[in-house]
């Protein structure tokens, strides 16, 4: 994909952003979105084929000097923020990213907390003084504010509900200050693992990072706007090379629903590892058999290899849906007998 970056839309944008962050931090970014944002920018992200590197560098430099502008807005107001980016990037940069966030944003105190789960909140701010949080939790969600304070120790609790009822004004200072702080400290992390590659691979390999709820919430939404692609990212949500993630319980069952023939098909190009665990989970004379097939087949198109295996992947997914058999994601918790 190769783009002014005037064209692009903020989703598009998003969508760059995350590819560009990779699986592993765009599946933390998925948890602190909504459904809908997670449908959306999902589709966006699939729907792009290729970032040319050009693009990509543009989006995250804009992406990092938005983050810039955030940062002195919040420890000094639009005019420190103002001040601190003409000397960076001159007069006129600095206004375009000026006005640009201010457009698109309503700076408040503690906007970005109010996106982060009040797990996550409460571990960095609950050895805080009590006015601290108390000041903390009077600019979060009530819901957000309302986990943090259960999860106090009842002592703590009263004395910040207490000081919470008798919070009055605040001098924008230390407001700035104890926000940057925290900012800083929830966003103790490095941007890293760049790649130029989008489109379906990508929102797979985020997809089978986050739990199966919301795994359902993005698939039911995208095979209502585009079952095509919704078809083409449930092929490669379990691949056939996955089986060895399943139990041998599992396995035995599905090798009850796959004919022999297909079965010696589909491990014409496996890995060691799944030949191993199909064999180990047969009888000794089913596995002869299949062995000998195996070598009769001679020589086969790697087509027809690939259409075994996605049959066979199909089985797995139909037995899952009927919960027949369990396939472990990895968003999920594992199981505990």
């Amino acid at each position: 994909m190769a783009a002014e970056l005037s064209t692009l839309t903020g989703r598009q944008k998003a969508a760059i952003l995350m590819i560009s962050l990779g699986p592993e931090i765009s599946s933390e970014i998925f948890k602190h979105l909504t459904d809908e944002e997670i449908e959306q920018l999902t589709l966006e992200i699939a729907n792009l084929r290729r970032v040319d590197v050009a693009t990509r560098s543009e989006v995250l430099e804009e992406f990092h000097e938005m983050a810039l502008a955030r940062e002195y807005i919040a420890r000094g107001g639009i005019e420190y923020a103002r001040e601190l980016l003409e000397k960076g990037l001159g007069a006129e940069k600095a206004n375009e990213i000026i006005n640009r966030l201010t457009a698109s944003l309503q700076v408040r105190p503690f906007d970005f907390a109010r996106k982060t789960d009040p797990a996550q909140l409460l571990n960095f701010i609950q050895h805080e003084h009590p006015q601290t949080i108390a000041l903390i939790l009077a600019y979060l969600h009530a819901e957000q504010a309302g986990q943090i304070l259960s999860a106090l120790p009842p002592e703590l609790q009263v004395e910040v509900a207490r000081r919470l009822a008798t919070l009055d004004r605040t001098s924008p200072e230390v407001l700035e200050e104890i926000e940057a702080t925290l900012e800083r400290r929830l966003s103790a992390f490095v941007m890293q693992d760049y790649t130029a590659a989008g489109g379906i691979d990508v929102a797979v390999e985020v997809l089978n990072r986050v739990d199966r709820a919301t795994e359902k919430t993005i698939m039911d939404a995208l095979e209502e706007q585009d079952p095509e692609l919704a078809e083409e990212i449930k092929k490669r949500m379990f691949v056939f090379e996955d089986i060895i993630l399943l139990s041998d319980r599992d396995i035995q069952q599905i090798i009850r629903e796959v004919d022999t023939a297909e079965w010696a098909l589909a491990l014409k190009t496996a890995s060691e590892e799944v030949s191993e665990r199909i064999f180990k989970n047969m009888s000794k004379r089913a596995a002869e058999m299949l062995k000998e097939e195996m070598e009769y087949l001679g020589p086969v198109r790697l087509r027809d290899v690939e259409n075994a295996q996605q049959k066979i992947v199909s089985i797995i997914r139909r037995l899952e849906e009927a919960g027949e058999i369990i396939v472990v994601r990895g968003g999920e918790d594992e199981l505990v007998v």
